[in-house]
């Protein structure tokens, strides 16, 4: 009887790599994926990406913004630029994600931070300018000067100074902030004026239940004398009248509305 043959577990053969296992190569990843959605496939190109995705938040770090938040749109970047990239194309990937997340982090800043709207070319300097200013803080061991920053993203100090005061005025100050100690009264408090018309508006409502009372002519002679603001005389020339009876008229209108306005005070 022939002897078993046994195995020899060195020479026996491995198990084929599944995608998600990170022994399998990008491109295989990204046929895998093209051709047949593998989600195994996404997830391990997402969790090789992820560093590149966190590079591109670190970006605009220190931009009044929880980094945890950048880092999450930044990643929700890098998968929709995972899901809608083209192997076939020949375009390196990190050359097509890398406008899709900067565009994700761009649109959280000006939809959900950014307060204050700011012109999308003044927008796109802010974070040319913050990239700068760390860089050069890095080298420099100090804060750059506006000549410094200017001469590295070879602009005009004007236009540095423009970017820095609208990266500073961003967000418009709340008027219920105390205006010095916190006991201090709101700044709305201080700024606010009375409305010179809101007395009128009673007025105004009094005038709106005695109009409808009054003639065609006595409501037209008002409309002239005090909306179009014409004399006695141009009124009487406008309605073919003298201007002693348009002077009659108008204060026997006047008279009638003020005792109209004087009952409703006292009932």
């Amino acid at each position: 009887m022939a002897a078993r043959e046994e195995q020899n577990p060195a020479t026996a053969a491995a198990p084929a790599p599944t995608p998600c296992d990170g022994l399998a190569s990008e491109a295989e990843l990204w046929r895998r994926f093209a051709a047949e959605r593998d989600q195994a496939s996404r997830e391990e190109l997402v969790r090789r990406y992820l560093p590149f995705a966190k590079n591109l938040a670190l970006r605009y770090r220190g931009a009044s913004e929880s980094f945890d938040d950048l880092l999450q749109v930044a990643n929700l970047g890098l998968v929709n630029a995972i899901d809608r990239f083209e192997p076939a194309r020949g375009t390196p990937f990190a050359a097509f994600a890398s406008p899709t997340i900067l565009g994700e982090l761009k649109r959280h800043f000006r939809d959900r931070v950014w307060t204050v709207r700011v012109p999308r070319g003044l927008h796109d300097r802010m974070a040319e300018v913050d990239k700068a200013t760390s860089e050069l803080t890095v080298e420099l061991q100090r804060s750059p000067s506006v000549g410094e920053i200017a001469a590295r993203l070879e602009l005009d100090q004007g236009e540095v100074l423009e970017v820095l005061e609208a990266n500073h005025n961003r967000r418009p100050l709340s008027l219920d902030r105390p205006l010095g100690d916190e006991e201090e009264s709101p700044a709305s408090e201080w700024i606010g004026d009375e409305d010179e018309g809101f007395e009128l508006v009673e007025d105004k409502l009094t005038l709106e239940g005695v109009l409808p009372q009054l003639d065609e002519r006595e409501r037209l002679i008002l409309k002239l004398r005090f909306v179009d603001d014409l004399t006695q005389s141009q009124i009487a020339e406008r309605i073919g009248h003298s201007q002693m009876h348009v002077s009659r008229i108008l204060r026997r209108t006047l008279e009638r509305i003020r005792e109209e306005v004087e009952e409703d005070e006292t009932s």
